[in-house]
């Protein structure tokens, strides 16, 4: 298709440079954007941008519903497919929007993975304490779940980011946003223990890093990495439940809120944009809430 390839790259430079979106982000963007118009050049044949009307980005729509894509997966495609229609009209590219009253899909709550205040504690208490590794992966799980950081934010954190006589810790979220978490003594105590008697061992001659968390070849720890450790440490903790990268986020923050925490500072803690986001982790509390009546009450 005429031009397409360059509208595409002009768009996805604009998100990494204007908006400095996540690389991650980047990456579905691209993928979604590029099926779309190898769809538009190989199956509507069309050979412009220009001429792309409502009709085709509905057949696009119900293509991919079609090939068992999920209405989360759906909708994430309608986001790329609209932002990048708008670049493209600011960018006098095209001088019309298709994608104009393009409805989203109904989607379907799933409510997150937690775990008990039980299995945390059991998962927390996991890795060995007398290996450096052990303390190391301690110190990050207390981390995780007192903060309810991403993981990607996690092992994106340097040394000077935790501040353990004031007692929180800066993180950066989506977009480079900053934001301050405080920290509980147990989180406090395991970094403090980490620092001061495990991460030396870690770090290797030559590899000199300010990552708070390094792996054995004395480097910045990966996501991968840490996701790995998380499911070890799981498994030897004996939870049967699915995990996800994101379950240690989840369980703090319904933690939070069964407690009777605010529902804007947890936002705040998270990292939310919108508090509609935030918003399912009271109807996790809910659902939990029905469980424990059902399963103790004698007349449930």
């Amino acid at each position: 298709m005429k031009y397409a390839k360059d509208a595409l790259d002009d768009y996805l430079h604009f998100l990494r440079v204007e908006r400095q979106l996540a690389e991650n982000t980047l990456v579905s963007y691209e993928r979604d954007l590029k099926s779309y118009l190898q769809y538009l050049k190989e199956v509507e044949q069309l050979d412009s941008l220009r001429k792309v009307e409502r009709v085709h980005i509905l057949n696009h729509l119900r293509h991919l519903k079609e090939t068992t894509k999920t209405s989360r997966t759906v909708a994430r495609h309608i986001s790329s497919i609209r932002s990048f229609h708008q670049f493209l009209i600011r960018e006098r590219v095209v001088d019309n929007d298709p994608t104009v009253h393009l409805e989203m899909p109904q989607m379907e709550k799933k409510l997150p993975n937690i775990l008990s205040i039980e299995e945390v504690d059991a998962l927390i208490e996991a890795p060995a304490r007398d290996k450096a590794n052990g303390i190391r992966d301690r110190a990050m799980l207390e981390l995780l779940y007192a903060s309810g950081m991403r993981v990607s934010e996690c092992i994106n954190l340097d040394i000077e980011d935790i501040n353990l006589t004031m007692g929180f810790v800066r993180c950066f979220g989506k977009g480079g946003k900053e934001r301050i978490i405080p920290l509980g003594k147990s989180a406090l105590e395991a970094c403090r223990s980490y620092l001061e008697t495990a991460r030396g061992q870690l770090v290797k001659e030559g590899a000199a890093t300010d990552s708070l968390f390094i792996n054995q070849r004395g480097k910045r720890l990966t996501r991968q990495g840490c996701w790995k450790l998380l499911k070890q440490h799981a498994q030897k903790a004996g939870i049967q439940k699915e995990l996800t990268p994101h379950t240690l986020r989840h369980s703090f923050a319904t933690h939070l809120i069964e407690n009777g925490a605010d529902l804007r500072a947890v936002q705040e803690m998270l990292g939310h944009a919108d508090i509609s986001t935030t918003q399912i982790y009271t109807h996790v509390s809910k659902t939990r809430l029905k469980d424990v009546y059902s399963q103790f009450h004698p007349r449930a």
